[in-house]
């Protein structure tokens, strides 16, 4: 074939290839969700929740928990990763969306939610 010629077939286009990596997500690991849902479990047992929600974005992932399905969360665990060297990737927001408390780890953050759960389980 001539250097200037076109195979048979073909119509001349180029070609593009896909991206190397898709843009990855955030999740939660094993140990981490665990944890999560460890909470839940006690949680659903003392009757304070029914029902939860995760959400994985590009930049954060959530996780959370309903006191009836047709609710606002009740309580919602925010893992930012970005945040990391800040003010901690951890978040935990209240029902009406406030920041209740931020830290590095899943279990400074998570302290309010399991001292509330003792306060209904002893009281």
């Amino acid at each position: 074939m001539a250097s200037g010629a076109e195979r048979p077939g073909t119509s001349g286009a180029n070609v593009v290839a896909f991206p190397r990596s898709a843009a990855s997500q955030v999740s939660f690991d094993r140990l981490e969700l665990q944890r999560i849902l460890d909470l839940y479990g006690r949680m659903v047992a003392a009757g304070q929740w029914r029902d939860y929600a995760m959400n994985f974005e590009k930049d954060a992932a959530s996780f959370s928990a309903y006191r009836r399905t047709s609710e606002r969360p009740q309580a919602r665990i925010e893992k930012r990763p970005a945040l990391r060297g800040r003010q901690g990737m951890w978040t935990l927001f209240g029902e009406a969306g406030q920041v209740l408390r931020r830290g590095h780890e899943l279990a400074g953050v998570l302290f309010p939610l399991e001292r509330r759960l003792l306060k209904v389980v002893d009281g």
